[in-house]
């Protein structure tokens, strides 16, 4: 089956080290295989996207050469298709209404290494006089296990250690999970690589993919970059955008980040003779596993001499 890869930005702010991290893994293993790459905006929470971020983000991937195929995508245009994926499950009784607020939850929720997990409070009805506010999948019991591409083997118990996950949110957006899932499968995607951050929702994904007969993609999970005192480094810290204006030092710095062998300067002539470099010389075998903290990723360094 032919490549099909994509790479799917939240428009929250401007495109980041940590983002161009998983952008160029995503692209350099598409084009490796000959494969398609797909561009997906992920634009569904609304309340949080910032004006013009989708643009700038499509922008910045142009000035690093990172070109996609064909139109990309706008989650916010598919609500239809999330709507009919969650009418199938209900049909089959894999969904329930949870009425909790998000005070409630996390007052009785366990700690989780994705977050808080949820304690099931309506897992078996509505409390008495309480309205629905959003609606969960009724995570079966057992052990999911998938091998990652970059992490190798992994296995949860998705009901112990990740809950009863949202598919639609107290506010009527449906959430990540039930749309990428939704996505992934009308794309025609088979390869996914991201960032390190979404391993833990991965067996989750896998279960919805099960419960709606799609297909399950290969999956590989890029580790992630730190900011100061180990915090993940994303928007939500401010972390500093890449530089569209001089696009070498972070492509670089993220090749390396990426474990891969240094550029030769022959191939740093132009964007388009470093691409079919990496194209050649990707390997993900050469991928670390851990996360590591990120110096300036626009600091001109001497990478690859």
């Amino acid at each position: 089956m032919a490549y099909r890869g994509r790479f799917a930005p939240s428009p929250t702010g401007a495109l980041h080290f940590g983002s161009l991290i998983a952008a160029v893994a995503s692209f350099a293993d598409a084009r490796a295989h000959g494969g398609v790459w797909l561009v997906r905006i992920e634009d569904l929470d609304r309340p949080r996207e910032v004006p013009g971020a989708a643009e700038a983000i499509l922008r910045t991937l142009r000035a690093f050469g990172l070109h996609w195929d064909g139109q990309p995508l706008r989650q916010s245009r598919r609500t239809s298709a999330y709507d009919a994926a969650l009418e199938r499950l209900t049909a089959r009784g894999l969904t329930y209404p949870c009425a909790c607020s998000r005070s409630e939850i996390a007052r009785d929720a366990r700690p989780g290494a994705a977050g808080p997990i949820y304690a099931g409070t309506c897992r078996n009805g509505l409390p008495p006089g309480r309205p629905p506010r959003s609606t969960r999948l009724r995570t079966p019991p057992g052990v999911v296990s998938l091998r990652d591409r970059i992490q190798g083997e992994r296995s949860q118990d998705v009901a112990q250690d990740f809950g009863d996950c949202i598919l639609r949110r107290g506010d009527g957006l449906h959430a990540y999970q039930l749309a990428v899932v939704v996505d992934d499968a009308w794309q025609g995607i088979n390869h996914v690589v991201r960032g390190a951050d979404l391993l833990d929702s991965t067996p989750c994904q896998y279960l919805l993919q099960q419960a709606l007969g799609l297909p399950t993609p290969h999956y590989a999970h890029v580790p992630l970059a730190l900011a100061a005192g180990g915090r993940k480094l994303s928007k939500s810290l401010a972390a500093a955008p890449v530089d569209p204006a001089a696009p070498w030092p972070a492509l670089l710095r993220a090749w390396a980040w990426l474990g891969q062998a240094p550029a030769p300067a022959e191939s740093r002539a132009s964007l388009a003779d470093f691409w079919e470099y990496a194209r050649l010389a990707w390997r993900i075998e050469r991928v670390p596993t851990v996360a590591r903290a990120c110096v300036d990723p626009n600091a001109w360094a001497s990478i690859g001499d």
